[in-house]
């Protein structure tokens, strides 16, 4: 009897310790291992334009080399009233990351976008690109006057 258990015990232990057979399944299979996402660049498919002013009323804007901080604190107060929507700073949201926007655009361009974007989103190609970019989100007229404009583009001027 003993005999007999030793030799069962033993024979377990074998077939226990033999080499797994995994079995695979058709159908749906789940993979957890971490993949490298690429970070998409800000304005990949719209081009840097500093000479574009855009369409609309605005033909020239000239700043001071200081920032009028009148103006700016005026620009930021109607900035988190009506652009926090779909803007930030340093971030894409509904709309592009307004830091750094002169790099890109004019302040022409930036005004008239402002005030008129339903003729820029019509008439100008990089609102068009841009519009593509960020899957056809318009740009809502706000209907602002060019002293708001201007506040507007001198706040951005702090970002």
């Amino acid at each position: 009897m003993r005999k007999l258990f030793t030799l069962l015990a033993l024979s377990t232990m074998i077939i226990s310790c033999g080499e797994k057979k995994e079995e695979k399944k058709e159908g749906f299979e789940m993979n957890r291992t971490k993949k490298e996402v690429k970070k998409e660049t800000a304005s990949e498919g719209v081009p840097v334009d500093l000479d574009n002013k855009g369409v609309g009323p605005i033909t020239s804007v000239t700043f001071d080399d200081a920032v009028n901080e009148e103006m700016a604190a005026a620009g930021k107060e109607k900035f988190q009233a009506i652009c926090t929507a779909c803007h930030m700073a340093e971030q894409r949201m509904i709309g592009p990351a307004l830091k750094g926007v002169y790099e890109r655009r004019s302040p022409e361009w930036v005004m008239n976008m402002i005030i008129n974007p339903d003729k820029m989103l019509k008439e100008d190609p990089i609102a068009k690109a841009l519009l593509k970019e960020y899957n056809n989100a318009i740009m809502l007229n706000q209907n602002l006057n060019e002293e708001d404009a201007r506040n507007l583009a001198e706040y951005l001027r702090t970002l």
